[in-house]
């Protein structure tokens, strides 16, 4: 058994590869020899978002607070709130973020294929592609 007592990890800015605006990263699982699983909690100000990007076994995101958005690849982009769950399936080129004008938190988890990565990052989801979105109801 393995107690991380809290305060023990501190936040990480996401890096500018990774995300466009500002985004914070709190790690809650690391995947190890011991287990694949990955997650965090991720929090992103109003308009931030991650790049493109896929996870060799999918990737389950639940939102715990404010309001964001997703999309697959060649679909519409969908409005998620607290409460909500989505998942991407293996492979499926996504990405999700703050809805504009919104802050959004979410938990993220995955799984890392045998050389211990859980993600593969694309490019940077442009202004243009970013606000295709539908209109966010407060």
């Amino acid at each position: 058994m393995q107690i991380t007592r809290n305060g023990a990890l501190e936040t990480a800015v996401g890096p500018g590869d990774w995300f466009t605006g500002t985004v914070h990263i709190d790690t809650i699982a690391a995947p190890s020899e011991e287990s694949r699983v990955g997650a965090a909690a991720v929090r992103f100000t109003p308009g931030a978002r991650t790049a493109w990007h896929t996870h060799p076994f999918g990737q389950t995101i639940y939102v715990t607070e404010g309001v964001g958005l997703c999309q697959r690849r060649g679909e519409s982009i969908e409005v998620i709130q607290a409460g909500d769950r989505v998942f991407f399936e293996p492979n499926e080129d996504h990405w999700h973020g703050a809805g504009p004008g919104h802050f959004m938190t979410h938990i993220t988890m995955q799984l890392a294929d045998d050389n211990g990565s859980p993600v593969t990052w694309g490019e940077h989801v442009s202004d243009e592609e970013y606000a295709a979105a539908p209109s966010i109801q407060g």
